[in-house]
């Protein structure tokens, strides 16, 4: 445990805020010891799988998806928009599970560039998806953000990118902030667009 602590104004809690910290105190971990491949560290056995590993943790929404993964292609090459559309179309046949939306071929919402759109709704389902993901989506950018109560920090702070980020038009986040604009009113009950 470090016995340095945050500048006042430092916006984040600790991690390790969920532990007593007299536990910490007394429970140090081992710098030194390593596994049998010689670099990684031994951690402290604790008997059980961390929850995360089953469900999403404090701070998603838990009445909407877990992640959205918006997946960019400039519609003006047409091997990437190809590649874009049977990329989509493969998604669709081998995760039928999950939520697909539209193939848009031009901007939307707070997206600078053609894309499309998957929900995934467990964890698993984000390791499984991220890991494909990872290795088939060819030429092509992904935004990959939580869903939790800031529209506005899941796409900027909490977001992670495969491949080249796109600068986003965080406006009509704004304004979905603020209950104001087009975008507010597209996000209203029964209006679902996938374009978040």
């Amino acid at each position: 445990m470090s016995n340095n602590s945050y500048s006042a104004n430092f916006p984040y809690a600790s991690p390790l805020a969920v532990y007593d910290p007299e536990t910490l105190k007394q429970n140090p971990l081992d710098s030194e010891a390593r596994n049998a491949d010689g670099k990684s560290l031994v951690n402290p056995p604790t008997g059980k799988l961390s929850t995360v590993y089953d469900e999403f943790p404090e701070g998603f929404v838990k009445t909407n998806n877990g992640f959205d993964f918006h997946i960019y292609y400039m519609p003006g090459n047409p091997d990437e928009a190809l590649f874009a559309k049977e990329l989509h179309e493969r998604i669709r046949r081998e995760f039928p599970e999950l939520r697909i939306y539209r193939f848009w071929d031009k901007a939307i919402g707070p997206h600078p560039t053609a894309m499309f759109e998957v929900n995934v709704f467990t964890p698993h389902q984000t390791g499984a998806f991220f890991s494909w993901l990872a290795l088939n989506r060819g030429p092509l950018s992904v935004l990959i953000h939580p869903n939790t109560s800031d529209p506005l920090k899941d796409h900027t702070e909490l977001a992670t990118w495969m491949g080249r980020p796109w600068p986003l038009n965080i406006t009509p986040l704004s304004m979905e902030l603020r209950g104001t604009g087009a975008h507010a009113a597209a996000a209203a009950p029964g209006a679902a667009s996938g374009a978040n």
